[in-house]
């Protein structure tokens, strides 16, 4: 699954924030490509107002 932010963290709570982190996205464009999970959806899930994601 290839995860991108699309939107800034700037004002978000601190959780969706260290969530952001936690899947390796900082800056708006960063993208990822990780394995895909229940675990790791959930933490999609949780911020998916701020990514694009593609399966």
């Amino acid at each position: 699954m290839k995860i991108t932010l699309k939107r800034s963290v700037i004002g978000r709570p601190g959780y969706q924030v260290k969530t952001l982190h936690a899947l390796g996205l900082k800056k708006i464009g960063d993208s990822r490509e990780i394995n895909d999970s229940p675990a790791i959806r959930g933490m999609v899930n949780t911020v998916k107002h701020l990514l694009e994601v593609e399966a």
